[in-house]
């Protein structure tokens, strides 16, 4: 266990189901970590999922108090284990993204001055103005969404700003609908808080500001001029500047933590509280992305994580500003047709086996002769559109393939879809670039070729189970020095490098620079016709 005298970083990751913290030493190495599961251990508030659906399956909140109480619990556990609060020299964390907290009237005079001989929980009882949250599992915000998009000129218009079209999980949205249901309880409140700045708010003692990173999400800030845009707030509901407040770099020190910590866990008075962001955004961080590389996560949904320095809004996709470089951009693109798609291929045309499925894959060459696939079992995201589309060299729809090729025309059009979206967004691989892949399917080296090979760059695999946490960690880290102009890579050069997996194979760009061309428009075909 880390003595007093041995400094370190706290990480905390309130996310949907838990609250995680993790802490780093100056080394980078994780000394300590723990977590409170909402639905087990905070039963009380009947979560499942940590979240309460409605009615109409729309509408999805959680009990802030609930998140309050998992702080609670989660610095009792670290005090009951040993952990020695004395040499933590900063914190910080994130928070799931979109959700919003409404704090009362009054509510920043309570903060200012807690009693350390009681519970948060305690305290703060009767100081939300809105006592249940609504979260990004939220999609009945659907009228607001319209309405936005038609004040500022449409989704392509509103995602030029904003960095991406109306979304009903989007802050904005929400806080419209709020506006709308609720009016007297958005009377009676005076700060809105992301869930990563409710958190920072809490360890402050006093209203912490929303960073860029996590601001970028709301349908409300301008990422290029990192302001809010009058023309949304007004579209959204009165007095919402106020409420707000203004947004801060994702690297500032907010201040020291508050007196409470200090008298009731023993924290340091000079322990800084950097700000905290978004779960995303603090997975950039926890990857340790760098300019040029791009993050995919293969799982059931496959999502993209890209650094972008020139970034292109389109109204698909999302562009935030960059969690650990205040000049860069970060973009994400989700896409629903992941790892259960390769299952049903890997079942249909494999056997179930992934042996015999990597063995086919290998067994075509790179390009797959020119037959391309596009498989969208569910409706898709990226782009919004559903069905298995196949075509031969000619661009003309074949009704099938033979087993090998259609194994190798799915993860070569999955990986294409990837690069296609991204390059549109304003990415560019550039010298140095890296793919970091994580997930089930980055266990699978013959996957990995591919994906090498579409984006001729070498793959490294991560371990991200606690990205966000551990990036919160390395960010707590960085704050300390980002104001002396450290970047972030700098700052946290101790931290255990990514494994190579594999290489390009010769003459991989030569092959797919052509292909990835005719995918995109292929796709743009698929779309057309689906939408006719």
């Amino acid at each position: 266990m880390a003595a007093s005298s041995d400094p370190c970083y706290l990480g905390f990751d309130f996310s949907t189901q838990q609250l995680k913290v993790i802490a780093v030493d100056e080394n980078l190495n994780v000394i300590h970590q723990n977590n409170v599961q909402f639905d087990s251990e905070l039963s009380e508030y009947r979560t499942q999922g940590g979240v309460h659906i409605q009615s109409d399956r729309l509408t999805v909140t959680s009990p802030v108090l609930m998140w309050v109480k998992a702080l609670d619990s989660i610095l009792e556990k670290m005090k009951n284990y040993g952990f020695d609060f004395t040499g933590v020299k900063a914190l910080s964390g994130s928070g799931q993204q979109h959700g919003s907290v409404y704090w009362k009237t009054g509510a920043s005079e309570v903060l200012k001055n807690l009693d350390p001989e009681k519970h948060l929980h305690e305290l703060l009882q009767g100081t939300f103005a809105v006592p249940d949250s609504p979260v990004w599992m939220d999609s009945s915000t659907t009228e607001q969404c319209h309405n936005l998009e038609t004040a500022v000129g449409g989704g392509q218009r509103l995602a030029d700003i904003t960095g991406s079209r109306a979304y009903e999980r989007f802050t904005g949205n929400q806080i419209a609908k709020i506006y709308k249901t609720k009016a007297d309880q958005y009377q009676q409140t005076e700060r809105i808080s992301l869930v990563s700045s409710f958190a920072s708010s809490l360890f402050l003692g006093n209203y912490a500001d929303i960073d860029y990173s996590d601001g970028s999400g709301m349908n409300l800030m301008d990422i290029f001029t990192k302001q809010w845009t009058q023309q949304c707030l007004s579209a959204t509901a009165p007095q919402l500047a106020e409420k707000l407040g203004n947004p801060v770099p994702s690297t500032a020190v907010l201040g020291p933590v508050s007196a409470y910590f200090v008298s009731r866990y023993g924290f340091p008075v000079d322990c800084k509280v950097v700000a905290f962001t978004g779960d995303n955004p603090g997975s950039l961080a926890g990857m340790r992305l760098q300019e040029g590389d791009i993050a995919v996560s293969l799982g059931t949904s496959d999502t993209v994580f890209l650094w972008i320095k020139d970034p292109k809004p389109t109204v698909e996709g999302h562009i935030f500003c960059n969690p650990v470089d205040c000049q860069s951009y970060m973009a994400l693109i989700c896409y629903k047709n992941g790892s259960l798609t390769r299952e049903r291929i890997r079942n249909e045309c494999a056997g179930g086996s992934w042996e015999v499925f990597s063995k086919a894959l290998g067994s075509v060459p790179m390009g797959n002769n020119g037959n391309i696939g596009i498989y969208f079992d569910a409706m898709e995201i990226t782009p919004p559109t559903a069905g298995v589309h196949r075509f031969n060299e000619e661009n003309s729809k074949v009704a099938g393939f033979a087993k090998e090729v259609e194994i190798r025309a799915l993860v070569e059009g999955q990986f294409l879809a990837k690069r296609a979206h991204a390059e549109k967004l304003g990415y560019k691989i550039i010298p140095g670039t890296r793919v970091l892949a994580t997930g089930g399917a980055s266990a699978n080296k013959a996957i990995l070729q591919v994906l090498s090979d579409v984006f001729s760059a070498p793959v490294y695999t991560i371990d991200t189970a606690n990205s966000a946490c551990l990036g919160c960690a390395y960010r707590a880290m960085h704050g300390i020095v980002a104001g002396k102009g450290v970047c972030f890579s700098e700052a946290i050069s101790k931290a255990p490098e990514p494994k190579l997996a594999v290489t390009p194979s010769p003459g991989a760009e030569k092959i797919f620079q052509p292909l990835l061309k005719r995918y995109a428009e292929l796709e743009e075909r698929v779309l057309k016709e689906s939408q006719h």
